[in-house]
């Protein structure tokens, strides 16, 4: 049921390495042992390098329809092995089966978007002048690209980066999350399948920092796109400077949630419950500071209370299961760190706040209040099934609240008032707002995040012309 594992390079799979260096992949749910993990050593990723610049030269020359027609192909793929992915993202992450599927549905859709738009990139003229001189545009992909994901969303991260650089026409080297491997190599199986050139995809693990810094310092490597924490995304800023490389950060959140008083409670209540503790909590645009209006605030409360009581904590592969466990035990250790903290700041807990059974990484989905503004939690990103609620009752002085932090990825309102809907969209200072609703990111919308949230765009054409030098041809 689960994926042999590996490493990609150069059209070969790697099972074993000459030391032997690697690690265990953990099952989140029970802590047993899933595989051993093989790490590349430098050699290894020199060969990546070597790879990917053949796979560069044959990709970038490839014609984009026929481009198109491999990615697609891939989405057909995908969408006929939706069960066996599911279940290999399940084992290694811990979410629902459920959520593994849509995540996969979500996968197919960027893959079927940028697949699709690889045949809209062309030379463009922008420019025909009285003189005679005309000007165009002539897009050329980058070369190699370095793409880093996280554990979170084992799919669904590894496509928003894959797809668009190879609509591009780029060659990538893909570096995963460790602890998340074998969807990964599910995908790169798929994409060799659907008739990719060998070279086109090096997959590769190991220790971070030390593939991150190797393949950073290389000139062939012409890109960045990473998925991840603030720290690291600002290490890998600066390492991506000393080569000038160009990069794309999509990095953490602490989303606010504003519920005015004349919010449709009810419905605002399902929103947000469900989407605050889907992949228990691990969402980088999950609300994590639920600002709700005094004069509602107890009907809410009571409300949140009420639903969380009807989650399942359970193992993902199992029906009943509405949440799976943590990822890894650092999750764990940062929960309790956080819970701690807040209480012993003279925060309150109405629910949960404890580790559910000895084994599994479970969390138990915690609510909670009266939270001192100096906490961990109301500084960093909580990253987990934590939902900390807090009373106002003036709209300027929550918006600068919601506006307080360094982070600037999503945030959500709710309410009926057109005025006060334009006031949030206009004052709230993030990479979205979503009002009365918590949309999933479409593979057709650019999405960013602004302050110490990220920098660049994923999603739509954006995401494409992000793998994509604009060449200026002037011709009389």
């Amino acid at each position: 049921m689960y994926s042999k594992l590996g490493m990609f390079i150069g059209g070969k799979w790697i099972y074993e390495t000459e030391f032997g260096c690697g690690e265990d992949v953990l099952n989140p749910a029970d802590e047993s042992i899933l595989g051993f993990l093989p790490h590349a050593s430098e050699y290894h990723l020199d060969d990546a390098i070597k790879s990917s610049e053949i796979g560069f030269e044959q990709w970038k020359n490839t014609h984009p329809d026929k481009r198109s027609q491999i990615i697609l192909k891939a989405a057909d793929i995908l969408a006929q092995r939706t069960d066996q992915v599911s279940q290999v993202m399940t084992l290694e992450q811990g979410k629902p089966l459920a959520e593994s599927v849509g995540e996969i549905n979500q996968s197919i859709a960027i893959l079927k978007f940028n697949g699709t738009s690889a045949k809209l990139i062309k030379d463009e003229l922008v420019a025909d002048r009285d003189s005679g001189l005309k000007t165009f545009i002539k897009p050329q992909p980058l070369g190699i690209c370095l793409c880093l994901t996280a554990w979170n969303f084992p799919i669904a991260l590894v496509i928003r980066k894959i797809a668009p650089a190879l609509a591009a026409g780029c060659s990538v080297i893909i570096k995963p999350s460790e602890e998340t491997p074998g969807t990964a190599i599910e995908v790169v199986k798929i994409f060799q399948e659907a008739g990719l050139p060998k070279d086109v995809i090096n997959l590769v693990f190991g220790v971070p920092h030390e593939i991150s810094d190797y393949l950073l310092s290389r000139d062939e490597v012409k890109k960045l796109s990473f998925t991840g924490s603030v720290p690291v995304g600002k290490l890998l800023a600066k390492k991506s400077a000393e080569t000038l490389k160009r990069f794309t950060l999509e990095l953490g959140g602490h989303s606010p949630a504003i519920i005015a008083e004349d919010a449709d409670i009810e419905t605002t209540l399902d929103t947000l419950t469900g989407f605050k503790f889907r992949n228990a909590g691990q969402v980088c645009i999950a609300p994590s500071r639920f600002y709700v209006h005094e004069n509602i605030y107890d009907k809410v409360k009571d409300g949140f209370l009420k639903r969380i009581q009807n989650i399942t904590l359970g193992n993902g592969m199992n029906e009943e299961a509405s949440m799976g466990p943590l990822s890894n035990s650092r999750r764990m250790d940062a929960m309790k760190d956080f819970v701690d903290d807040a209480v012993n700041k003279g925060a309150n807990i109405i629910y949960g706040g404890s580790r559910h059974k000895d084994i599994g990484y479970f969390w138990e989905p915690t609510l909670i209040e009266n939270i001192s503004e100096s906490s961990k939690m109301m500084t960093q990103e909580i990253f987990g099934p934590i939902l900390a609620l807090f009373k106002f009752n003036d709209y300027d002085d929550v918006i600068k609240k919601a506006n307080s932090l360094n982070y600037g990825l999503a945030s959500y309102v709710y309410t009926s008032n057109e005025a006060l809907q334009e006031k949030m969209a206009k004052e709230i200072v993030a990479g979205g707002v979503s009002i009365n609703t918590a949309s999933p990111l479409h593979p057709e919308i650019p999405y960013g995040g602004i302050k110490e949230s990220g920098i660049g765009y994923e999603g739509g054409m954006d995401a494409i012309y992000a793998f994509i030098h604009k060449k200026n041809i002037n011709i009389v």
